[in-house]
């Protein structure tokens, strides 16, 4: 072995370099020296030329090309295990320094090697494959065996909300610009996405039928329903089509990038579009429903939506029924079902009715429990005094509630015997606790008449007459002035009509309301509760 060839190797061990020699061959000190062997311009800097590792520390491999001195390469440009003594290495020329030195990097002539490779087997419109290295502006960086550009919006069919969840994965793409001087190259995955997507539509047309499955991802979403990508053709997964349940919004039952089975229902050809259903895949409720709800049977319910006519309620998932206002009490009459029931509420309810053909239920809640008109008038006989709370006001009388839920009437005029009242509240006012006698029950019309006046003795049988005599002379109150006449309270609540032609010297308009006057009985009438006085001689 001759010494030139021992100084390129740089290696005492003689074993080791006869190993080195026979390794490379008979003829291995002609070959070497031939690489090492270049014309002077070869040493320009920038040119690429091949040595050998003859020296190896932890910062640096000593590289000899064949120059009247070594170079030095960092040895972090090297794969690990690659840089050894006596391994081949291309790297690139930086700089020749006046001393003759050399500096040189691998790293830089694997990456101009990488673009004239790059550059003379692509062009614009191929396909290449590379690793998503890491994300930069605009987009991200992909190495094909050189870094190249691919733009944020070409790196999906829609854009990514983070394309930095595609760092490390291997992806294809395909070459739409080329600027060699620049050493700048720019893909699309998108557009590779595109074609196959092309592809797959046009044999998805082909294949589909309706009553198929196939497998889908949501890739939209709106209020009427989800968007499914079949893979080439996109499909309408209808709100109505999702579940036999109530669905208030399609993303109660699926996600954006969700990957779901679902049916083919109906395939337009010329205007490609596609309905899919998602509930079709389970069996269908209402099949069966008479015999699981039969016209009659009491089942348990939750309330799920109201409505001013009514309330729903859900029986099983896929059905519900409407429980009407009018059904939700006996002793009630709401104006709104939220006086009686709230969304979420557990109730009992009676099927009333099924319509198979539309799917709809007719329940009733009050059906479910016992109509306590039908006991009524067991528990309150005409004629028995109760007690209970005004609830309500109207002109013509008070209701008060005997009971939970059981309201009677007492009319304005069976408050006073005495007192002829327009309104109740002068002498009751709701909230207020009164005691009354059951006069009437109507328990098909569920009415209950209750008298306040009835539960003393009527004034007008003896007491009225005794002290009214004829001719009797009383204090008294003017009450309201009419053009017929003027009346005045003679007793308590008690009025009688003081008529114009027995003023005497006044006139109507010369009394006031509250004016004191002085009065004589002319006449009282049982019959008619009517009672004449007059100013004259008094």
């Amino acid at each position: 072995m001759t010494k030139r060839f021992e100084s390129i190797i740089a290696v005492d061990d003689v074993l080791l370099a006869q190993e080195l020699e026979a390794a490379l061959g008979k003829d291995a000190e002609k070959a070497m020296l031939a690489a090492l062997e270049n014309d002077k311009n070869q040493y320009d800097p920038r040119s690429i030329v091949t040595g050998f590792i003859v020296a190896v520390d932890d910062d640096n491999a000593v590289v000899d090309i064949g120059y009247k001195s070594e170079g030095v390469v960092p040895i972090e440009e090297f794969a690990s295990g690659e840089a050894t003594i006596g391994a081949k290495v291309q790297v690139m020329i930086t700089e020749v320094k006046p001393s003759g030195e050399l500096a040189l990097s691998k790293r830089q002539a694997d990456l101009q090697i990488g673009w004239n490779q790059v550059l003379g087997s692509n062009k614009e419109g191929d396909r290449v494959k590379g690793k998503v290295v890491r994300k930069i502006k605009g987009g991200l960086l992909v190495d094909i065996g050189v870094p190249v550009f691919l733009p944020a919006s070409q790196v999906d069919l829609r854009r990514a909300p983070d394309v930095g969840e595609y760092i490390g994965q291997e992806i294809e793409a395909e070459i739409i610009k080329i600027d060699a001087e620049r050493k700048n190259i720019v893909v699309s995955r998108r557009k590779v996405l595109e074609e196959e997507r092309k592809k797959n539509r046009e044999n998805l047309v082909k294949e589909l039928h309706v009553g198929d499955l196939r497998e889908g991802v949501v890739k939209n979403i709106t209020d009427f329903g989800a968007f499914i990508d079949l893979g080439g053709l996109d499909g309408l997964l209808h709100i109505t089509d999702m579940s036999w349940g109530r669905v208030n919004h399609p993303s109660e039952v699926v996600k954006i990038g969700q990957h779901i089975e679902v049916v083919v229902l109906d395939y337009d050809a010329e205007r490609n579009r596609i309905s899919l259903g998602l509930k079709q895949k389970m069996r269908n409720p209402w099949e069966d429903i008479e015999t699981r709800y039969a016209i009659g049977s009491v089942h348990d319910g939750e309330i799920v939506n109201l409505m001013t006519y009514g309330a729903f309620v859900k029986l099983e998932d896929g059905i519900e029924g409407l429980v009407h206002i009018s059904e939700l009490s006996w002793t009630r009459q709401p104006t709104h079902p939220n006086e009686i029931v709230k969304v979420g509420d557990k109730v009992k309810v009676m099927v009333l009715e099924i319509n198979h053909e539309k799917q709809e239920i007719s329940l009733g809640m009050k059906q479910a429990e016992n109509n306590p008109w039908d006991t009524i008038r067991d528990k309150f006989p005409v004629g028995t005094k109760v007690e209970g709370t005004v609830k309500n006001l109207t002109n013509y009388g008070a209701f008060i509630e005997i009971q939970p839920g059981i309201e009677g009437l007492l009319h304005v005029n069976d408050i006073s015997w005495t007192k002829k009242l327009a309104h109740p509240s002068p002498e009751i006012n709701k909230g207020d606790k009164v005691k009354c006698i059951i006069l009437e029950i109507d328990r098909e019309r569920q009415r209950i008449s209750l008298g306040m006046k009835q539960l003393s003795e009527d004034p007008w049988v003896k007491e009225i007459p005794d002290k009214l005599k004829k001719g009797t002379t009383l204090d008294g109150k003017v009450t309201k002035v009419t053009n017929f006449g003027v009346f005045v309270e003679i007793l308590d609540g008690l009025e009688g009509l003081l008529h114009v032609s027995e003023l005497g010297t006044s006139r109507p308009e010369d009394l006031q309301p509250g004016q004191a006057v002085k009065v004589k009985v002319l006449h009282v009438d049982i019959d008619t509760r009517k009672i004449g006085l007059s100013m004259k001689g008094v």
